[in-house]
């Protein structure tokens, strides 16, 4: 198959799953491996890899978002590092730190483990885990907790703790940390906010990584920056419909139905 052809295939599932508690890395693992015959430490580094796309298209729609989180800087003092106007800075700089410390030794055994695994094994090991993040997400909706208007220390180590654990195939990010978020007693959309924020700094990191490391895997430069491409406009356009998906519904009936799909998507995997 021409390379161009498997880069939009790529860029399109890692743009539309990213968001969804399905693992996209996973995900994309498979598809780099029907696709293109790589191995599964390969399409491993290439699932990591896409997740700058989606990290682009996260700050292309929290924009605005982002520049708040910049500009409160000037305001942080230790003293009143969660107060209403610097907490999202400190949550995002506290569990981006929590995921590095849980990340990168994941990433290390992530790096040993799948190298001698057969494919078939492999898919299995996906399809396992990504049952699990669908009850996690189940589970997450059925508790109902006090409210909670901004995020605080727990919030931070406890979210970028299992963001960093999300870098194994077949734990969706999005899934964990929203569950979290969720258990945690924070309104829907906030927790759709500040999980999407946090993927940011996280994803442009493993890239970083993963490139410093290997180079591009599995495909060519010149596809992968359209893999790239291709994922930054689909997530775009996904987390703009997920976003007013949730205005909408109520967020646990949301919550129900990704953790369905996480099943559905782990049974149809193994």
């Amino acid at each position: 198959m021409d390379d161009a052809v498997v880069a939009v295939i790529l860029g399109a599932i890692q743009g539309a799953l990213e968001w969804l508690p399905v693992s996209s890395e996973g995900a994309t693992a498979v598809a780099v491996s029907a696709l293109s015959g790589a191995s599964p430490a390969v399409a491993t580094q290439f699932g990591l890899f896409l997740h700058a796309g989606t990290a682009l298209s996260a700050l292309a729609y929290y924009r605005e978002s982002v520049a708040e989180v910049l500009r409160s800087a000037a305001e942080w003092r230790p003293r009143t590092a969660f107060a209403d106007d610097t907490a999202d800075l400190s949550f995002l700089a506290l569990a981006t730190l929590a995921t590095g410390a849980t990340g990168i030794p994941a990433l290390i055994v992530l790096e040993e483990a799948v190298s001698g695994l057969e494919t078939g094994t492999f898919l299995a090991v996906i399809g396992g885990l990504l049952v699990l993040t669908g009850l996690l997400q189940r589970f997450a909706a059925a508790v109902s907790l006090e409210q909670r208007a901004t995020p605080d220390w727990v919030d931070a180590v406890l979210v970028g703790a299992l963001q960093g654990l999300a870098v194994l195939p077949g734990v969706s990010r999005s899934g964990t940390t929203v569950s979290a978020l969720l258990l945690r007693g924070h309104e829907g959309e906030s927790t759709l906010r500040l999980s999407f924020l946090l993927s940011i700094p996280a994803a442009l990191a493993a890239n970083v990584l993963v490139v410093v490391d290997d180079g591009v895997p599995a495909i060519d430069p010149a596809p992968a920056v359209l893999a790239l491409a291709v994922s930054a406009v689909v997530g775009y356009l996904t987390v703009d419909a997920l976003v007013r998906l949730v205005r909408r519904v109520p967020f646990w009936a949301v919550c129900v139905g990704f953790g369905a799909l996480g099943v559905v998507g782990g049974l149809l995997v193994v």
